[in-house]
């Protein structure tokens, strides 16, 4: 299917975008943008995640599935790139805005045309103010950062180094009159250096998604016991109770004391199911 580069006409251009210093003079577009009933939440991040990094991406937009949520950031490497995958994965509306332009032979970086087109499939968008042949230069990302600092009613920074050309869109978002939420990290982490900036400057604490739920003023639906539940066997269940926290594969057969084969084939059957995932060996519940 093809996805024309479109002109958007300034009387459509986003709201939040309207309302920012410097506004955007031209908008180009591909696919689909945005209804103005969908709440955005823009999510960046650091370009060297670590896996909590991932984990923490993960679960957080795991639990905004079902509700009108979509997920903005930038097609970069990274946590940007796993927001995007995240939102697909849920069926959450995603919004990509690049540093460059939209055509394909320019779509930067380069190894995320495929991930641009299932955006595209999916019903989401591509974004940007460049000619659709511009190619991406250093000044260019801070330039479309404010983009999308501006567009989303929040802001959501995981992993951020302490020199990240990501904290320029958390200093945008608090300039903008927006909302900064920040995911803590590891103290021993150097990627954690920018989020915790952020946090002592004053940054929301996200440790769950119904924080950010909070934030984006989203009731968040009543607790009801997942159905999934009922239809675990006793040794499923006992590994989804251990699952407090990620938790590597070598520590789970110790704490299970079945046979290794036995468990590694649980394991694999839950994950297969969608009950828990894993990342480099180390697993985590979405139950």
């Amino acid at each position: 299917m093809e996805f024309p580069i479109t002109e958007l006409s300034p009387d459509l251009f986003p709201v939040g975008l309207t309302e920012i210093p410097h506004p955007p003079k031209v908008l180009n577009y591909r696919g689909i943008l945005p209804s103005a009933e969908t709440t955005l939440l823009s999510v960046v991040g650091s370009r060297k995640y670590t896996t909590y990094g991932k984990q923490a991406v993960d679960a957080l937009i795991d639990g905004l599935a079902g509700y009108n949520i979509g997920i903005v950031s930038g097609l970069a490497l990274g946590i940007d790139s796993l927001a995007h995958e995240a939102a697909l994965r849920n069926n959450l509306y995603t919004l990509a805005i690049p540093g460059g332009g939209l055509g394909d032979a320019v779509l930067y970086p380069a190894q995320h045309k495929q991930l641009a087109h299932r955006i595209l499939e999916a019903g989401g968008g591509l974004l940007s103010e460049f000619e659709s042949d511009f190619r991406a230069t250093n000044w260019s990302f801070p330039q479309r950062n404010r983009l999308v600092a501006g567009i989303s009613q929040a802001t959501l920074l995981v992993e951020a180094g302490e020199k990240s050309g990501t904290l320029i869109t958390a200093r945008m978002t608090v300039d903008y009159n927006r909302e900064l939420l920040a995911v803590p990290g590891s103290i021993f982490s150097a990627t954690s250096r920018g989020t915790h900036q952020f946090l002592r400057l004053g940054a929301t604490l996200v440790t769950s998604s119904e924080d950010i739920l909070q934030e984006l003023n989203i009731e968040a639906a009543d607790d009801v016991p997942s159905q999934t539940n009922l239809l675990l066997s006793p040794n499923e269940q006992e590994v989804v109770d251990l699952l407090t926290e990620p938790t590597h594969r070598d520590t789970l057969i110790r704490q299970l004391a079945a046979p290794t084969h036995e468990t590694a084939q649980l394991l694999m059957m839950m994950e297969i199911q969608g009950h828990i995932a894993s990342e480099q060996n180390v697993y985590r519940r979405i139950l």
